[in-house]
């Protein structure tokens, strides 16, 4: 109501009187005084001197002129980028996502989405560790398995296995495992999540779910960095499918005991609930569940 007055009041003082002012307006002379007063009582002070044949600025009045310009079209403004965000896809978009997955397969999204909507800009952010997605103000994220957080909206984007590879040049020198007991006598290349190292891997063995402990001379929170290992030779590591296929297609890596791989977890998108999101988000969105709907072939 308050930007209604002030755009009332630089009404009057434009046309020069209260009622040519409310007649531009569509506003009865009564009315007008009314929100005059209630704009005078809001701040405190006289803003108009009033004659029955004319009115004039007060000094207050004087600075509130040039107050209520800016403020208005400051208003003006944001409107104006809310609106675009919403009808048009345009504006930015902040995305949080692992570090291997982000540089390796969601930046190629980006760029075709760039490509098809020039007026948006993306905010990625690269993160092996937790994020509080709605604290830090994304928009959408990417993550790995069940979240713990509630509060989030979930769209689930497709399954994803853990695949325990090497390269071929690491299996030539040290022996190719065909247990998972065998990972013991391995080189591990070890991922830190926050103060927690995954020295436990899983595998299904007689029917049931065990963990095997393993250890090796390579510990790191960036999953780029770890696949980077593996690639050079330097051990054996567990990673994402879609962080790996590739690598496996083109025989970079060789992936290890198949037949004892736990059931996979999800993939998910995930965002702050109780905000609507811009058609920019949503859009983007669309590109990623498109992108992920048909999960990689492995051997």
């Amino acid at each position: 109501m308050i930007l209604d007055n002030l755009s009332l009041f630089l009404r009057i003082v434009e046309k020069g009187g209260l009622a040519a002012g409310g007649r531009e307006m569509g506003l009865s002379p009564a009315t007008v005084s009314e929100r005059v007063a209630a704009l005078e009582a809001h701040y405190g002070a006289r803003l108009l001197n009033r004659t029955t044949r004319s009115i004039s600025l007060t000094e207050e009045g004087r600075e509130l002129v040039d107050g209520a310009q800016r403020l208005l079209a400051e208003s003006d403004e944001l409107e104006a980028r809310i609106r675009l965000g919403v009808e048009r896809i345009a504006g930015p978009v902040r995305v949080s996502a692992p570090s291997d997955l982000g540089r390796n397969r969601l930046a190629q999204i980006i760029d075709k989405f760039l490509e098809e909507n020039p007026e948006v800009t993306v905010d990625l952010h690269l993160s092996d560790g937790f994020v509080d997605v709605s604290a830090a103000g994304f928009d959408l994220a990417i993550r790995y398995g069940d979240l713990a957080d509630s509060s989030l909206v979930v769209r689930r984007l497709a399954d994803n296995s853990r695949i325990v590879c090497a390269a071929p040049s690491y299996l030539e020198r040290s022996g190719t495992p065909v247990h998972p007991i065998d990972l013991e006598s391995h080189n591990c290349l070890l991922m830190r999540f926050g103060s927690d190292v995954d020295r436990a891997w899983p595998f299904a063995i007689d029917g049931g779910r065990q963990m095997v402990t393993v250890r090796g001379d390579r510990i790191a929170n960036d999953g780029d960095l770890i696949r980077r290992w593996a690639l050079e030779g330097r051990g054996v590591m567990r990673k994402s499918q879609w962080d790996v296929h590739q690598d496996i297609c083109a025989g970079r890596l060789i992936p290890l005991l198949r037949e004892f791989e736990v059931a996979p977890i999800s993939l998910q998108a995930v965002m702050p609930a109780g905000r609507t999101q811009p058609r920019r988000v949503r859009a983007l969105l669309a590109s990623i569940v498109s992108n992920f709907s048909t999960a990689p072939k492995l051997t």
